[in-house]
């Protein structure tokens, strides 16, 4: 996606894990500070039992609506993060308020970046 489809407040959050449940408590976090393509009601499902599965949502940083609190995760989560440079950085400094978030990787581009997270509950090390 380039930089014309995407609003430089809309940041692409994709989490990979083996639990649906720590996708909907980092969606939870999420919604939490900002606004999200989705509704609250449409939460995570297990798409294969046993297997990783990818869950993907947009959120506008625009506004920041409050901090996320502490969450707990049954297992560490992978996020991606896409989107603007100012954008992740917003929403990447919101999940540090819920969780443990150890940077995995990046990618850089004129305009936008990837950032790959790892979450993990607060005090994990």
């Amino acid at each position: 996606m380039n930089s014309a489809d995407q609003p430089a407040a809309d940041v692409v959050v994709a989490l990979t894990g083996d639990e649906k449940e720590d996708a909907r408590v980092v969606f939870g976090a999420l919604r939490t500070a900002f606004a999200c393509d989705r509704a609250a009601e449409d939460v995570p499902q297990e798409v294969v039992e046993g297997r990783p599965t990818v869950w993907i949502a947009t959120f506008n940083v625009s506004e920041l609506r409050a901090e996320p609190r502490p969450a707990r995760l049954r297992a560490p989560v992978v996020a991606t993060l896409q989107g603007g440079y100012t954008a992740v950085d917003s929403l990447r400094k919101s999940l540090a308020s819920a969780f443990t978030v150890r940077m995995v990787g990046t990618a850089s581009g004129d305009q936008e970046e990837e950032v790959q997270l790892r979450l993990e509950n607060r005090g994990s090390r």
